[in-house]
């Protein structure tokens, strides 16, 4: 890279980066916050032809493909489209989350990770669907979490320390992941092996207990031969306290991946991996709202924590994985991918009180237990390959995926705690709450669901004309599932999915597009609730969007302007009785997002999203008794989306002062949301006629980074909630409570290389 003042900065460059990473007052009052992904692009350097006639030694290389990727805020790679291709050229709004980016925030959990992207707010874990439950674009994507383009659709807290980055495509995407709701896709990119011997171990301690160690080791084992394992061991408090029993919300959480990768850099590359995650969590279920704000008295308010260490969120997933790459050609490869995963989860939490403080022996506030086998076998296999018909250039993908699912959930046993026993109502008042035993289920039978999932799907780019590309695709899902409900036993839904784009490649460095695109979301999980068989649950995304770079490439600028719609949303609440929650919903918005080196020294991942997300038409439901359909209360017409913030703003930028410091330090701000049930046949947060729903306040939350860093070790400090601010993180999106995010944390981390 050249040095500042090798390069030609336009006064637009120094513009935009100003405008990101210097977040305007005015715009923090209002609560905005994004999130953009990037990497340093990288250049390959061009052979230089022989001057002679002397006969070359015969050199035999192997190239190591995605391994050699100079790692930056800038992503430069991503497999998000199911091609390794650069993201500038994809005509679809995209954000990758770095492992750089990952590495300077010291983050370890997904939902952590997912701060940076523009237009994402965070749901609370209640109605059945506790673990990483995101809105994007004022949609949810409890459906849409991926790792690596395979369906990871569990309800489960996911960990990064296996990831070497988090591709988030946003808009419909069903034509190619084959499920998709309206705000996009989140795909999460595992570390591979590579031809090196390389090792990492961290240690970290900090505020609330906070202790991680960490451990990357990659061996070369033979030429094209190479193991990694990554492992994980993190423990963590918050601020809340039960002032009964002094007790906090807990994170204990372990992890270990191991990937063995042959044939690395040859036509013929085979890997095997797995990986397994542990859980050990005292759960948080937050505060009640009262008087349509978090309750805040002098009794009850954000420091109050209703559970103990009674409570429990235990987890235990295994994902195994074998992925086969052949190519043909530089231009044609296939590449297939088998799992086998299971996803164990109990959990006993409690619920928040709005007017009584919590007890030592957990009698006050509400039981939520759960206890879940999920088994999914997928394979999934891709072709593509470049190809030249009638004098026009085409790319060309096809494939097929299989998918089947077994689901088996139900809630745990109330047990006497004098007894033992199974609780029968009579205690006496001077008894302690009931309490569960994550082995002792209840006698109920369980919800279950067995569904087979097939879809095959073709896309084409083709090159009109020098610097014009159109791209054409479609898919055809077909879900046929059998479920434990008495009303509605067996569905069997079969749709197609079509993208389209048109692309105007300017120069290399600007690339202008419009993309339409829908999907059908094929997720048994879905449609459980279902009393008779409803209409699928389609979206459609047009798209509107241009992507620069700028300072020599060192740096993207990307923006889209869509509108995305959403007919007959389910929802996501398992507790629920109205498996519609609305009839059709749109959301109307704009982002722009900057990533990458301002100079050398200086870096930024920033970004901006407006959204205007609003009721379109309301739920029908289906009465499970009578059999007549009923409507929600007309007059949430065009009220706005729940869990939705009107904007978003966030940055993070780093600048090294010298060869071994380095500075850095972010801001997330977000719109204020609300919560509420837009199904309900009856509103009552109409008052007076006035739409007053509970109102998650907006917020801003500043963090600090400072690095020493040597060849082989580092030290770093990490400040997250710098001025220690009171911020509600997490909504549960039907309103009746929401959870703090923590106060200041101080962090130290070592780091050391051999």
């Amino acid at each position: 890279m050249k040095k500042l003042h090798d390069k030609k900065i336009s006064p637009l460059s120094v513009a935009v980066a100003m405008l990101f990473t210097v977040a305007p007052a005015s715009l923090i009052a209002a609560e905005m916050a994004q999130s953009e992904a990037t990497q340093s692009k990288t250049t390959k350097p061009t052979a230089e032809a022989p001057t002679n006639d002397q006969t070359l030694a015969t050199v035999n290389v192997t190239s190591t493909k995605e391994n050699e990727v100079v790692d930056g805020y800038q992503a430069t790679k991503t497999r998000v489209g199911k091609v390794l291709q650069d993201p500038h050229d994809i005509p679809q709004a995209i954000t990758t989350v770095t492992h750089s980016l990952m590495h300077d925030q010291q983050v370890g959990t997904l939902k952590e990770a997912l701060r940076n992207v523009a237009g994402l707010t965070f749901n609370a874990a209640e109605g059945g669907r506790s673990g990483d439950n995101m809105n994007l674009r004022g949609f949810y994507t409890f459906g849409d979490i991926y790792l690596d383009g395979i369906r990871d659709t569990a309800q489960y807290n996911r960990e990064t320390f296996n990831l070497e980055q988090v591709d988030v495509l946003r808009g419909s995407a069903a034509m190619l992941f084959g499920r998709g709701q309206a705000g996009g896709v989140i795909n999460q990119v595992s570390k591979t092996p590579k031809l090196k011997d390389e090792n990492t171990v961290s240690g970290s301690l900090g505020s609330y207990d906070y202790q991680q160690f960490t451990g990357d080791f990659n061996k070369k084992l033979g030429d094209t031969t190479a193991i990694r394992i990554n492992i994980m061991d993190r423990t963590e408090e918050t601020y809340r306290k039960n002032p009964a029993n002094g007790d906090r919300p807990e994170l204990n959480r372990a992890g270990i991946a191991v990937s063995l990768g042959t044939g690395i850099g040859t036509e013929n590359e085979f890997l095997l991996s797995h990986i397994y995650t542990k859980t050990r969590d005292v759960p948080d279920y937050g505060i009640s709202f009262l008087n349509k704000r978090p309750i805040n008295t002098a009794a009850i308010n954000d420091k109050t924590f209703y559970g103990g260490s009674k409570n429990f969120d235990d987890s235990d997933t295994n994902v195994t994985t074998g992925t086969f790459t052949h190519q043909f050609s530089a231009d044609t490869e296939w590449r297939t991918q088998i799992r086998h995963a299971e996803y164990e989860r109990q959990y006993w939490a409690k619920t928040p009180s709005n007017s009584l403080l919590p007890e030592a022996n957990y009698s006050v506030g509400g039981n939520v237990t759960r206890a879940m086998d999920y088994k999914t076998d997928t394979l999934q296999s891709d072709f593509n390959t470049k190809l030249d018909i009638a004098g026009m250039k085409h790319q060309v993908l096809a494939g097929f995926e299989y998918m089947k699912e077994d689901s088996s959930r139900t809630s745990l046993l109330a047990l006497n705690p004098n007894t033992d026993m199974p609780f029968t109502g009579s205690q006496s008042a001077s008894d302690d709450g009931v309490y569960y035993d994550k082995n002792r289920l209840s006698s109920a039978n369980p919800t279950t669901f067995t569904a087979d999932n097939y879809a095959i799907y073709a896309q084409d780019t083709v090159t009109l004309v020098p610097k014009w590309d159109v791209l054409v695709g479609v898919r055809r899902d077909e879900m046929k599932a059998n479920y434990s409900s008495t009303t509605s036993p067996q569905l069997n839904y079969g749709e197609n999915s079509y993208r389209t784009g048109l692309s105007w490649h300017q120069s290399a460095e600007n690339h202008y597009y419009v993309s339409w695109s829908d999907s059908f979301s094929p997720t048994a999980d879905l449609y459980q609730l279902t009393v008779t068989p409803q209409p699928p649950e389609r979206s459609k995304t047009i798209e509107m969007g241009a992507k620069w770079l700028l300072l020599e490439g060192d740096l993207a600028l990307r923006t889209a302007i869509y509108q995305s719609t959403k007919d007959w949303e389910r929802n996501t609440d398992l507790e629920s009785t109205a498996a519609i929650l609305t009839k059709k919903r749109r959301t109307d918005g704009v982002e722009f997002e900057l990533a990458g080196r301002i100079t050398d020294d200086w870096e930024v991942f920033s970004g901006l999203a407006f959204m205007d997300a609003k009721i379109l038409a309301v739920a029908e439901n289906v009465n499970a008794v009578t059999g007549i359909i009923t409507s929600a209360d007309p007059r949430y017409v065009g009220q706005r989306a729940r869990n939705t913030a009107k904007a978003t703003f966030n940055v993070w930028t780093t600048y090294k002062l010298s060869s071994h410091w380095k500075i850095g330090g972010g801001l997330e701000a977000k719109g204020d949301r609300y919560g509420y049930n837009p199904s309900a046949t009856v509103a009552t947060q109409f008052v007076n006629g006035v739409f007053q729903p509970n109102v998650l306040p907006g917020y801003t939350r500043l963090d600090a980074m400072l690095t020493y860093e040597e060849k082989k070790w580092a030290v770093r400090l990490n400040v997250k909630n710098l001025l220690d601010k009171t911020y509600y993180d997490a909504l549960y999106d039907n309103g009746s409570f929401s959870v703090p995010g923590n106060r200041r944390t101080v962090i130290v981390t070592t780091e050391y290389k051999f």
